[in-house]
């Protein structure tokens, strides 16, 4: 046999990884791996660089000196410690890569945020600004009271001669029509109906005591109208003692009525006044001079026909508003209006 030379040491060979070892290595990386993802994942609340700097101290708060940037001291208990928040630097957003904090959306005009109070740090007094401050109170300026719109009556057309009267009078309660909607302005007036009218619209203080009627019991319903009617001087009875209240009124009564309620002044030549209707002599004696003065004083309003005066005529609901509305005009309490029914002397 051939003597082989001895070989040389041999070089020690490396035993593959036992199953426990690797199991370990793959433990550790996990575990490693998860650890970093948590670590990035909370980077608002721990791994913002901004914390490594000196926290800027809150407005409003005192920090004494030597004392930790992030502790209150002042508390209630001085052993206890509150730890300030990380506030993330003004103009970033420390979730995003942007440099302005909040973003803008350009597609929409946002609102701010108003009305947000800052966290409540116990011992520590934060100023609030005054976001909303408190409007400014001003007084209305009182004006005129407001007039409602009158009455749509189913029976005065707009084209009717007496409509804007009707309608002042109607707009104040001063004259009203029928349940149905209606006006009847040529409908003829009672005497009660004139008196009611009357109080409503001058409503003048009772001046002395009631008459007794024995036409008009205590239960009538315009007792008190006509009550008032005679105190103020607008109308008297009859010598009979009667009151007559289912009466028409006439033209001419209405006119003397309003001409003494109102205590008018009579003109100088009331003939004269007169003399300018068509029909001046059926003008009662009695009624000239009433006439003549509420001629001068514009509460004439004669229709159809302007110059015709109509006296004895029974006054229908047309022309009764007509002539009230015009001697609140001359009692200042209504601005006229303009008409070619009423009789204007110069």
């Amino acid at each position: 046999m051939t003597n082989l030379p001895p070989s040389g040491p041999r070089s020690p060979q490396r035993s593959p990884l036992d199953f426990d070892e690797f199991i370990g290595i793959i433990v550790a990386f996990t575990t490693i791996g998860a650890i970093l993802f948590w670590a990035f994942s909370r980077r608002d609340t721990g791994w913002n660089l901004g914390s490594l700097l000196p926290t800027q101290p809150t407005p409003g708060v005192q920090v004494s000196p030597g004392a930790s940037n992030n502790v209150i001291p002042g508390l209630q208990n001085p052993d206890s410690k509150v730890t300030l928040p990380v506030i993330p630097p003004v103009g970033t957003n420390p979730e995003s890569n942007s440099n302005i904090w909040p973003p803008v959306n350009n597609e929409q005009n946002l609102e701010p945020n108003v009305g947000v109070a800052p966290p409540i740090i116990p011992g520590v007094v934060v100023p609030i600004p005054n976001i909303n401050p408190a409007p400014q109170i001003t007084t209305p300026v009182t004006g005129l009271p407001v007039t409602p719109p009158p009455r749509a009556f189913t029976d005065v057309p707009d084209n009717f001669w007496a409509r804007r009267f009707i309608d002042v009078l109607s707009s104040r309660k001063i004259i009203e029509g029928f349940k149905d909607y209606s006006f009847r302005p040529d409908q003829p007036i009672t005497r009660a109906e004139f008196a009611a009218i009357v109080e409503r619209a001058f409503n003048k203080d009772i001046g002395q005591t009631k008459l007794p009627f024995t036409d008009v019991p205590g239960n009538y319903w315009a007792t008190g109208a006509i009550n008032d009617a005679i105190a103020t001087g607008f109308l008297k009875g009859y010598p009979d003692k009667t009151f007559k209240p289912e009466q028409k009124i006439t033209r001419v009564q209405v006119l003397v009525a309003l001409v003494s309620g109102l205590n008018l002044k009579t003109p100088t030549v009331p003939d004269k006044v007169v003399s300018i209707y068509s029909d001046a002599k059926n003008i009662p004696k009695y009624a000239v001079d009433r006439v003549a003065t509420a001629t001068t004083e514009g509460l004439v309003v004669n229709y159809p026909d302007r110059n015709a005066f109509a006296p004895n005529r029974e006054a229908t609901r047309a022309e009764v508003a007509a002539m009230i509305h015009q001697a609140l005009v001359r009692e200042g309490r209504l601005p006229a209006i303009k008409s070619e029914n009423i009789v204007q002397v110069k």
